[in-house]
């Protein structure tokens, strides 16, 4: 996520995570349509092709990651407003505030609700 967004500095990154409940193995690059340092969104082709690659591997869709170029790894509105659609996927968030160190924190959305999603890479 991190590589993917620094190729992508400066508009946003994104793309889908597949495993399964509880483990994310599988990091599937999309292209932001938006090509915007502000916003990011899945063209709906992609995103279908995305899903079924991860359907085809025997996956989940478990996380959606983006990145944030100039602010904190913290949901924005925009964020929170865009993840309704997916209550039980874990949200992803590179920053690049600080391109030397940059920071990944996952959450959880349902509604106007953000959770804190402990993360361990292994």
């Amino acid at each position: 996520m991190v590589t993917h967004a620094r190729e992508d500095d400066p508009n946003e990154c994104c793309g889908l995570i597949g495993g399964s409940p509880g483990e994310a193995l599988t990091l599937y690059r999309a292209t932001n349509a938006e090509a915007s340092p502000f916003r990011y969104s899945l063209a709906p082709a992609e995103q279908l092709d995305l899903m079924n690659r991860i359907d085809e591997a025997g996956e989940e869709l478990v996380g959606i990651y983006h990145s944030h170029t100039r602010s904190g790894a913290w949901p924005s509105q925009t964020d929170i407003n865009l993840a309704g659609g997916w209550p039980d996927t874990v949200w992803f968030i590179v920053s690049l505030e600080d391109p030397e160190s940059p920071d990944v924190k996952a959450f959880t959305i349902a509604g106007s609700e953000v959770g804190v999603v402990d993360i361990q890479v292994k």
